[in-house]
Formats: structure tokens, sequence, C-alpha cells
């Protein structure tokens, strides 16, 4: 039986356009002057064919945004409905893990079956949260918006890779947080892997050069590793928060904030 094929887009939701090179490396700037200009941008991902929706994190709200001083172009549930994706009805979501800009709109899908990784809620409720430097990446509202599809029955809590539908994967890498995990999707141009926060950046990934954000180094070097392996080639990672995602891939009906994962670069 044939593996099935999906689009894939990410979906631009802001910006940090404050952003130094070297903030985006934990060691040196890898990519010159360490003073220069390194903007993030902030994505969320959808999977979908004729049959299945899926949606990959939720990103931030308007007041998260406005209290951590990022830029915000656009409501996630705006950029579903221009896929015309009515978020009330998606069935599966992904949180590759539940950071700020990852986990701000769980309300927004009341039916869904929410995929996790155990370790990333176990660690987010557990006592190294009482650390600032540790929880300041978290927002309590989010952590706490995964209770409700825990106790509905809602929220599946993963111990290792998945498979979610034929053709999308979940695979636990870690590194960046605990429960940090990545997504394989088959798409008409191969096996791509969204990275989400294992790889802010093609940089970071390609030169072996980790974002300072991070539970455990060596994992993250390991993460990369596996992400290589997972995806048919460089051009298949799909890094997190790389505004040149939006430069390299063609947009959705001419859309900005709205880029085909699954069509060749250009």
């Amino acid at each position: 039986m044939s593996v099935p094929v999906y689009e894939v887009f990410a979906i631009r939701v802001g910006a940090n356009a404050q952003r130094t090179a070297r903030e985006n490396f934990l060691y040196d700037a890898c990519c010159g002057d360490p003073n220069a200009s390194m903007p993030l941008d902030y994505y969320f991902w959808v999977i979908r064919n004729e049959q299945q929706v899926i949606v990959v994190d939720t990103c931030f709200q308007p007041a998260t945004a406005d209290r951590r001083n990022r830029q915000m172009y656009r409501l996630p549930e705006e950029s579903l409905r221009q896929l015309d994706i009515d978020p009330a009805q998606v069935e599966n979501l992904i949180l590759t893990h539940l950071h700020w800009d990852h986990a701000g709109n769980l309300g927004l899908f009341p039916k869904a079956t929410v995929h996790l990784q155990e370790a990333e809620l176990r660690f987010c409720t557990g006592p190294k949260m009482a650390h600032r430097t540790v929880n300041k990446t978290y927002e309590v509202e989010d952590v706490m918006s995964a209770l409700p599809p825990l106790f509905e029955g809602r929220l599946r809590l993963h111990t290792g890779t998945v498979e979610v539908i034929p053709g999308v994967t979940l695979h636990p890498v870690g590194g960046h947080t605990p429960g940090s995990q990545v997504v394989r999707v088959n798409t008409a141009r191969g096996w791509i892997v969204l990275a989400s926060d294992a790889a802010h950046l093609w940089a970071n990934i390609r030169q072996r050069s980790p974002f300072p954000i991070l539970d455990d180094l060596a994992q993250t070097l390991e993460a990369f590793i596996e992400i290589d392996r997972l995806a048919d080639s460089e051009d298949h990672v799909i890094p997190g928060h790389d505004p040149l995602i939006a430069e390299r891939f063609p947009h959705w009906n001419d859309d900005p904030h709205i880029i085909c994962l699954h069509a060749n670069p250009l």
C-alpha cells in the first residue's frame, strides 16, 4: 500500500526583528558579524490532503506578543480560514513542545486530539519550573490549557516515536526541551521534517551550532543528526524560526504569510 501524500504549509504569525546573530547561536555567531541583524520569524504548520487536516503547534496570542515585544502579523485562526480550515473542526493537533510561541492557542481546537510527548508535560509541571531562567520560556496559562484535553481524554501523551496517521510520524529528539519532538511528513517532493525548535535556523543545524535556549547540549547535537537522517535531504529539513523559509519556497495564492513546503524550493 502506498503512503499517503500531503501538502504542508508554514504559517507565519509574527517576528522578532530586533534579534542579532550572537543571540541565535550558543558559542559563536556562525555567520559573520555577531552584531549583525538576524531576525526570527514565528510559524505554525498545517499538514493536509483531501482526507485529513493536522495542525502542528499553535503559536501565541496577541497579549503574549505585546508583553514579550514581538510583532504579530496575523491571528493563527485567520490564516487557517484562508486555507478553508475551521480550527474548531480540526481532529489532530501536534504540539512539538510547550514553549510560549508554540502552545498559545489550544482553545481554538476544542475537538482535536492533542499529541504531545509525556516528557514535555512532566517537565513543565515539575519542580524545575521554580527556576525563572527555565520557566520564562513558558506561559503558565498555556501549560494549564493542556489540562482540559487531558481530562477530556483528548491528550495523547507519547513516550516515543509514533505514527499519527499514515505518512505523518512523530519523533522525540529532546535537546531544546526534554519533550521536544519533530514531525516527519510524506509530500510530493519526498519526506520532509518539521524540526520546530530542534533547529531554529538552517544555520543552526547545517553548521552544528545550536540555538542558545536548550535543555541538553549533547542531545541537541544528536537531534541534528536524527533530523538529517529522517529527511530526504537538507532541503527537506524545515527549521522552526528561519525567515529564509519565506524566501526559499513559493507562497500560497501570493499570500505573504502562507508558504508551501511541499513545493520544490525556488
